[in-house]
């Protein structure tokens, strides 16, 4: 299988009301690229708060009580911390320069995902309200233009417990399924698979994650094409929800 990572360069710093979809088509027409039937276009998920208006203005909030405890403890700013208290259902763990919480969508991650890179000072970025709606909304779309079935897939960095660094992960899809249940296949000595589910939608962001980067690329938008279970994963029901474990099977908590 021969997979092609295409990242749009032409794409401009999204504003509030700005319609994503139109833009990537206007940014792929600048560069001569067409959608193709299985293309999974990965979207981090800043430009799409962006685009939804969901900013965070960091100087219009009060800090609570429990904000300023925290605060002392991470060495964050109350504000900060004031906002990650009021995006997450649970604040799960507290350390140096991190606060682990259980975000309103239900995702485990540090900061309840609030991001204050890539916009302007005093301001900064949560999650999308409904990724999975956001995800939807932006292929038929994109469909509708082009004529073609494909996936989308909105990405935030996270870390993973035990091991240092942050890498692409899906908080929104839409087109395909987010896990593979390959459990009934066989490896490749016959033995029969039984518990073996692949997050492949967390596969693909972080694939995507290598051509975004972290800094100043400015590549928001990264094309996945040649990915050969698409046909066997298209749906069009799917949703990041199934990425999540059960919190009575989590035993980190």
């Amino acid at each position: 299988m021969d997979v092609k990572l295409i990242g749009l360069r032409k794409i401009p710093l999204i504003k509030e009301n700005d319609d994503i979809a139109r833009i990537i088509l206007d940014s792929m027409d600048l560069e001569g690229i067409e959608i193709l039937d299985g293309d999974i276009f990965v979207i981090a998920e800043t430009a799409v708060s962006k685009s939804e208006g969901t900013i965070i203005d960091l100087n219009s909030i009060t800090p609570s009580k429990l904000a300023f405890e925290l605060s002392k403890k991470t060495g964050k700013k109350p504000e900060i911390v004031e906002a990650i208290i009021q995006e997450s259902n649970e604040i799960i763990k507290v350390g140096p320069d991190f606060i682990i919480s259980e975000t309103k969508h239900g995702f485990v991650c540090a900061n309840a995902g609030i991001d204050e890179s890539n916009v302007d000072g005093g301001l900064a970025t949560p999650m999308p309200v409904d990724p999975d709606k956001s995800a939807s909304d932006i292929r038929i779309k994109l469909e509708n233009a082009a004529g073609s079935e494909i996936a989308i897939i909105i990405s935030d960095t996270q870390g993973r417990a035990f091991r240092e660094g942050a890498v692409g992960t899906a908080i929104g899809i839409s087109g395909m399924e987010a896990l593979w249940d390959r459990r009934g296949e066989n490896d490749l000595y016959g033995r029969e698979l039984e518990t073996t589910s692949i997050a492949v939608a967390d596969e693909l962001a972080s694939a995507a994650s290598i051509i975004m980067g972290q800094a100043n690329e400015g590549i928001p938008v990264v094309i996945i094409r040649g990915i050969e279970y698409f046909k066997k994963l298209k749906t069009d029901s799917s949703t990041a929800k199934s990425l999540l474990r059960p919190k009575k099977y989590d035993v980190f908590r």
